[in-house]
C-alpha cells in the first residue's frame, strides 16, 4: 500500500486525513471525473457533471466537501445541516452515506441518512444532535422539514444527484420546495447521467456560473462490458434464467425485470431450482431491502432480482454479470443496468433476454449505443421468430378485449346502468399495470 505522499493527480490536493482514508480504500489515481472536478470543488465553483454510473463520481464530490468542512472548523447546529446531498432512492441515499463515512473515517466530521420506509426517530435525533452533512430522499427531507425537525438556512453546499432519475421518478416539484428554503449564497453541485432538455431546464435553475464536466458523452456503454443477446420465446424465459444460473462462473448477478410481481416470480424460480435469490423493489420495506442488498454483498445470495428504481444507487464491486430479464423500454435504462458490472476497472458480462414483443426495445438500444449486440444463436431455447420479429410482432401488443356484452342504451346513445348499479364490464376502469 502506497504512503500518502505517493497519491496521484489531483488527490495529492487532499489534507492527509482523507489522502489516508483514500489509500486504505485502495486508491492512489484518481478516475477522470475526479481529476477533472475536484480542483474546481476545492475553489468553490459550482458544477454540472454528466457521467455514467461507476465512474467514481461520489468521491469525486465527497472528498471536496468533507475537506470544505475540515478547514471551516464549524461545530455542527441542532437541525441546521451545512451540507445537503439530495438522491432520489433510499439506496443511493445509503451509498452516499457509506462513502462519507468511508472517507471521512479520520476526520471530525458527522453525517446521517434520512430516507422512507423506516422509523424516523432515529433520524430526527441525529439531526438535533446537529449533523455537518446530511443524505436525504426528497420526500422524507420535505416531511421532517414540514414537521419543524430540519432548517435549510445553514446550507453552504447543495449536492443534487441523479437528477434526471429524480424526474423520471417525479420528484420535481420537491426538488423545487427544498430549491426555495436554501440560501441564495451557496455552492451548488448538480449531476445527471443524461443531459435532456429538461434536466438541463433544472440545473440553470440552481446552479451559478457552474464548471460543466461531460465525462465520454460519445460511449454510452462501458467497453469492458462483454454483451450479449439470448433471443427466447417469452414463454420459456424462466426456463432459460435458471440454465444460466445453473453455471457458476455467474457468482454475482443483478437481474433486471419492469414489474414488482415479476421480480418476486423470478426469485421463486431461482429458489425452486436451488439457487440463492431475493428481490428489492418499492414494495418491499426497507429492512427487507436493506437485508437483501446486505446478504447480496456477502456472497450470501447470488442473485439480487431488482426493478430499475430499486436498483439505482446500488454501487456493488465484483458484479459479474448483469442479467435483463425483461428488456427495458428506454434505452437509457439499458445503460443504466449494465453498468452495475465492470465497475473500478473489472471486468464484467451483460446477457439480455430479448423475445418478439421487446425486438423493437433492442433495435432502440442498439441505435443509441451505436453497435449490435452479438447474438448467441447456440443456446438450447433460442426463438428465430423472437430473433426476426418486425412490425407489431416486434411490439408489446394490446391486452385482449373481453367482447362487449350487450348494452341497454338510452335516447341519448348513452350506456344506462344495469340494474344492479353498476356501469357495463367495458366501461369499468381497468387494473394498473404495477409500477416499475
Amino acid at each position: 500500500m502506497k504512503k500518502e505522499n505517493d497519491l496521484n493527480g489531483v488527490f495529492g490536493l487532499l489534507l492527509p486525513e482523507l489522502g489516508r482514508a483514500v489509500t486504505e480504500a485502495g486508491y492512489t489515481t484518481p478516475s477522470p471525473i475526479q481529476e477533472q472536478t475536484i480542483p474546481a470543488l476545492l475553489k468553490g465553483r459550482d458544477m454540472i457533471g454528466c457521467a455514467q454510473t461507476g465512474t467514481g463520481k461520489t468521491a469525486a464530490f465527497t472528498l471536496p466537501i468533507l475537506q470544505y468542512l475540515i478547514l471551516g472548523k464549524k461545530q455542527p447546529v441542532s437541525g441546521k445541516p451545512r451540507v445537503l446531498i439530495l438522491a432520489p432512492t433510499r439506496e443511493l441515499a445509503a451509498q452516499i452515506g457509506d462513502s462519507v463515512l468511508k472517507y471521512g473515517k479520520h476526520t471530525k466530521t458527522t453525517h446521517t441518512v434520512i430516507f422512507g420506509g423506516v422509523g424516523q426517530n432515529p433520524q430526527v435525533k441525529a439531526i438535533r444532535r446537529g449533523v455537518d452533512v446530511l443524505v436525504a430522499t426528497p420526500g422524507r427531507l420535505i416531511d421532517l422539514m414540514n414537521q419543524g425537525h430540519l432548517n435549510l438556512s445553514g446550507v453552504e453546499i447543495f449536492v443534487l444527484d441523479e437528477a434526471d432519475r429524480m424526474l423520471d421518478m417525479g420528484f420535481i416539484h420537491d426538488i423545487k420546495k427544498v430549491m426555495a428554503k436554501l440560501p441564495k449564497k451557496r455552492q451548488s453541485l448538480f449531476y445527471s447521467a443524461t443531459m435532456e432538455h429538461k434536466v438541463i431546464e433544472l440545473a440553470r435553475k440552481l446552479v451559478h456560473d457552474p464548471v460543466y464536466v461531460t465525462i465520454a458523452p460519445d460511449k454510452p456503454t462501458v467497453e469492458r462490458i462483454v454483451q450479449k443477446i439470448l433471443f427466447v420465446d417469452k414463454k420459456h424465459k424462466d426456463e432459460l434464467i435458471v440454465k444460466l444460473m445453473s453455471n457458476k462462473k455467474l457468482d454475482r448477478v443483478i437481474i433486471f425485470t419492469q414489474m414488482k410481481h415479476v421480480a418476486n416470480k423470478v426469485t421463486r424460480k431461482l429458489e425452486g431450482a436451488g439457487i440463492t435469490a431475493a428481490a428489492i423493489h418499492g414494495n418491499k420495506s426497507q429492512t427487507a431491502r436493506t437485508n437483501a442488498l446486505a446478504d447480496f454483498k456477502a456472497g450470501r445470495v447470488r442473485a439480487l432480482v431488482a426493478t430499475d428504481i430499486a436498483a439505482r444507487g446500488i454501487d456493488v464491486d465484483g458484479i459479474s454479470h448483469v442479467i435483463n430479464y425483461d428488456m427495458p423500454v428506454e434505452p437509457e435504462t439499458y445503460v443504466h443496468r449494465i453498468g452495475r458490472t465492470a465497475r473500478a476497472g473489472a471486468e464484467g458480462d451483460a446477457i439480455s433476454l430479448c423475445c418478439a414483443q421487446e425486438r423493437d426495445y433492442l433495435r432502440t438500444i442498439e441505435r443509441l449505443i451505436r453497435t449490435t449486440i452479438p447474438v448467441d444463436l447456440k443456446h438450447t431455447l433460442h426463438c428465430e421468430k423472437a430473433m426476426n420479429a418486425t412490425g407489431a410482432d416486434a411490439k408489446p401488443g394490446p391486452k385482449v378485449r373481453q367482447p362487449n356484452r350487450k348494452v341497454n342504451v338510452g335516447a341519448d346513445g348513452r350506456a344506462k346502468r344495469q340494474q344492479d348499479g353498476k356501469r357495463p364490464s367495458h366501461f369499468r376502469s381497468r387494473r394498473k399495470q404495477g409500477h416499475r
